[in-house]
C-alpha cells in the first residue's frame, strides 16, 4: 500500500471533521447569543447557556481535528524497519497507520484504524519488527508487516 496515499486520504477525512466540528461550533455560538435588544426571557436564558456550553465542548473537538491535522503533516511517513511513528503496521490481520487516532478508514480496497503513539497498544508494539509476536492486554499479536 503507497503510505503517501494513506496520508493524503488521513488529511482528508480529518479536514472534513475539522469542518464539521468547525460548521456545529460556529452554529451553537450563534444560538447562545441573546438579543439584548429585547426582554430576555428565563426560558431563553437557559437555553442560551446550554448552546454555549456545548460550543464550548465543540471549540474543544475543533482544536483537536486541527492538532491531528497538523501533526499529519509532519510525520514522516517514509519506509520503516520497526514500529515507530509513520509506519504502517499489519498486526495479526489488520492494519494500522502509527499516526493519528482515527476510526476506521478505507484507502486502497483495505480496511485502515489510525493509533496514535499515546494508544495502549502502541506501548505494546512500538519498536518491533515484522515477524515478532508481542502480547497485548494478555493476547498474543504477531507483527506480520511493516512499512
Amino acid at each position: 500500500m503507497d503510505k503517501n496515499v494513506i496520508k493524503e486520504t488521513m488529511l482528508s477525512l480529518e479536514a472534513a471533521a475539522f469542518q464539521s466540528a468547525r460548521e456545529k461550533y460556529f452554529e451553537y455560538v450563534a444560538d447562545a447569543r441573546l438579543d439584548r435588544s429585547e426582554p430576555i426571557e428565563n426560558d431563553e436564558h437557559a437555553q442560551a447557556e446550554v448552546a454555549s456550553d456545548f460550543s464550548e465542548a465543540l471549540d474543544d473537538t475543533v482544536h483537536d481535528h486541527s492538532d491531528k491535522l497538523d501533526k499529519l503533516r509532519k510525520i514522516d511517513f517514509g519506509p520503516k524497519a520497526n514500529v515507530t511513528e509513520g509506519a504502517l503496521v499489519q498486526l495479526s490481520g489488520r492494519y494500522f497507520i502509527i499516526a493519528v487516532s482515527t476510526a476506521k478508514f478505507t484507502c486502497e480496497g483495505r480496511e485502515i484504524m489510525g493509533i496514535s503513539t499515546m494508544a495502549p497498544i502502541f506501548e505494546a508494539i512500538e519498536g518491533a519488527r515484522a515477524g515478532e509476536t508481542v502480547v497485548f492486554k494478555g493476547r498474543k499479536l504477531v507483527i506480520e508487516d511493516i512499512a
